[in-house]
């Protein structure tokens, strides 16, 4: 049910327009996300990009109570209350490495065990097809046999709908994947947690609830050349690959429904692509 009801809505945030000039209203997308979705990091916990980055995870409490985890090359925030993690960050420089993607998928063992899933097994249910979905995905930290390693914590997972997480959300990895070797790249992402019961089949298994929806910023360049562009994924079946372009939505968008203040230009914020940025020709997407 809840996935129909953010279909339905969601529709209402599609314009027809390649630029948006808040002439569209999102009233009732936004109500919706009010009313059924967990309170949002603030602004106030941003990463501190400057910081080294050490193969030791590091973790803060923030004033509301989240977890910042700052492993190598990517940080997330862990809502204990939900065992889940909300956001995450990282930058995505040129492709120098290779490791291959590890198999086995971990609970951290630094994380206390109230604040993560109860178990780092397949998400199962009976006529259901759900992945271990990555918010970081490892073939973005193939530099460090580390990372790699740390991105496959649970803490980095949620349940994604198998056609999600090989179709639209995949895609959004592979414009990332490609562009990093054109500009260094922001990443910012999160998820929308809900609050009705139709499809949280592993609070059981895994004390966790299935999300409505993923959201992720990617942001090049600087000055007069900043760009981003910006999408909600609902957590569905139907978000195959081909459907990616019906999820753009500006970053004001994004900061409206979410709470949160990304990094950009007031001008980038209300402009919406046409369509997601072209996968290069001859980009090697590995």
């Amino acid at each position: 049910m809840k996935i129909a009801i953010f279909s339905i809505l969601f529709s209402l945030l599609i314009p027809s327009v390649s630029a948006d000039t808040g002439a569209f209203d999102v009233e009732e997308f936004f109500d919706f996300i009010q009313k059924y979705s967990a309170p949002s990091l603030k602004k106030d916990n941003a990463v501190n990009l400057n910081s080294p980055q050490s193969k030791d995870i590091k973790i803060t409490k923030p004033s509301n109570n989240l977890l910042q985890l700052d492993y190598e090359g990517f940080t997330v925030w862990l809502d204990c209350e939900k065992r889940a993690a909300v956001k995450f960050r990282y930058i995505a420089q040129r492709d120098t490495g290779s490791f291959k993607r590890s198999s086995s998928f971990y609970l951290d063992p630094k994380v206390p065990k109230k604040c993560q899933q109860y178990s780092s097994k397949s998400y199962k249910a009976k006529g259901q097809r759900y992945d271990r979905g990555h918010l970081v995905p490892a073939n973005h930290l193939d530099y460090s046999k580390n990372a790699i390693k740390q991105s496959n914590m649970m803490t980095n997972i949620l349940p994604q709908a198998a056609n999600m997480n090989r179709g639209a959300w995949l895609l959004t990895e592979e414009i990332t994947e490609c562009y990093r070797d054109i500009d260094e790249l922001l990443i910012i992402g999160g998820v929308i947690l809900g609050n009705t019961p139709d499809d949280d089949y592993f609070v059981k298994s895994h004390g966790v609830k299935t999300p409505d929806a993923f959201w992720k910023v990617i942001i090049r360049g600087v000055g007069s050349d900043e760009r981003a562009i910006a999408w909600i994924v609902p957590n569905s079946q139907d978000a195959k690959r081909n459907k990616l372009d019906e999820y753009l939505v500006t970053v004001a968008d994004i900061e409206r429904i979410t709470g949160e203040d990304i990094p950009v230009a007031d001008y980038v914020k209300h402009d919406k692509p046409s369509r997601s940025w072209i996968i290069p020709r001859g980009c090697n997407k590995s």
